[in-house]
């Protein structure tokens, strides 16, 4: 695996010393001055963009997130409409719904963001008002707050909030690392790709820090292959998470205390279940949104490899070999620790710290 270094200073997932030279970690030690202060305990900094009531994976990637406290602070939460999951307020509901199980309403913000396409919103980006306004000037005003270390956006729909904020502010590319679940590359189609080819194709062409965390449907190599089965959330999710005081309704109805018994709620309740390609036909759905939290957490859990910033096409993929706008695509994913990591988190959670 390639090594991936960043300013948060990280190698492959693993925290490493902050800036100190090893001998000099080694002398401070020598003179009893050496403490846990020494090694760098900065979280990350996160922002998750989501089109949350489209499935079932938004609402578990949410959960997931805002369980890991030790690792994130969770700068807030933006919202887009995609063609499931209904209109804007449905998607913002949803969200709503998970992190009041999560027992952080009131301290995680929600925004409304775009329902129409980046060529559709960007002529009227400097109107009083715009389709995403308030998603996107959030955005914009995250990735400017005074802070050491850079705003991961993870989008896990249509990148339509993101392009935009960078198309109002292409000052905030500076400050920001993306990184998007979604595309089955080099293969076309793909569901986030196709809600807003005009936000993705604008991305690969700005200069900025730019993650694509592959989908590839029905590929072991892609987040397809993070699979969540029936009979685990059955047996595991019952009563996880924190039990709030007052009950929320459901998606499909009936009153829930906890994520984890809507979790089960969600599983029972999705129209069909993936086609398995290597497990036989136990009952099994993808979460794709999920495994892009993960990697963020530990990067040693999939492959990076940095390529030749593509071009889009018609939907149809096409390399740029001699493009210097570099990105960096994630595939390769280690299904099994990630599986693994979210159920450990939802036993052990630990609530994220907030901006507020």
């Amino acid at each position: 695996m390639s090594e991936l270094r960043n300013s948060r200073g990280f190698i492959n997932g693993e925290r490493i010393a902050s800036s100190y030279h090893p001998m000099f970690v080694i002398f401070l030690l020598a003179l009893g001055l050496g403490s846990c202060s020494v090694v760098s305990q900065q979280k990350t900094r996160i922002l998750f963009d989501t089109d949350a009531n489209n499935e079932l994976d938004d609402q578990h990637a949410l959960a997931y997130l805002l369980f890991n406290g030790n690792d994130f602070d969770v700068e807030g939460i933006t919202v887009n409409k995609t063609k499931n999951g209904g209109d804007i307020e449905q998607h913002f509901k949803e969200a709503k719904r998970v992190v009041q199980l999560c027992d952080l309403f009131g301290k995680v913000d929600i925004y409304k963001g775009a329902s129409g396409t980046f060529d559709e919103i960007k002529a009227d980006i400097s109107a009083p008002t715009f389709d995403g306004m308030e998603a996107v000037n959030f955005i914009i005003s995250r990735a400017k707050a005074a802070s050491d270390s850079e705003l991961v956006l993870l989008p896990v729909g249509k990148l339509t909030n993101i392009a935009l904020a960078l198309y109002k502010d292409p000052s905030i590319a500076d400050h920001v690392r993306i990184v998007w679940l979604g595309s089955n590359y080099p293969e076309p189609g793909e569901y986030n790709q196709e809600e807003d080819r005009s936000a993705l194709q604008y991305i690969l062409d700005a200069d900025v820090h730019f993650e694509i965390v592959l989908v590839r449907y029905d590929e072991p190599s892609g987040t397809d292959a993070v699979k969540a089965y029936l009979p685990d959330i059955k047996k595991i999710m019952p009563n996880k998470g924190p039990r709030i005081s007052s009950p929320v309704i459901g998606r499909h109805g009936n009153e829930f205390s906890n994520f984890g018994d809507y979790s089960v709620s969600l599983f029972k309740n999705i129209e069909e279940f993936d086609d398995g390609y290597d497990e036989g036909y136990v009952q099994a759905r993808a979460l794709f949104d999920m495994a892009a939290v993960a990697i963020v957490k530990n990067a040693s859990w999939a492959v990076p490899t940095q390529i030749s910033s593509p071009e889009l096409v018609d939907g149809v993929w096409r390399d740029r070999p001699g493009n210097f706008r570099k990105i960096t695509i994630w595939e390769n994913f280690n299904k099994v620790e990630i599986m693994k990591d979210f159920y450990r988190t939802m036993e052990n959670f630990e609530l994220v710290n907030t901006t507020k």
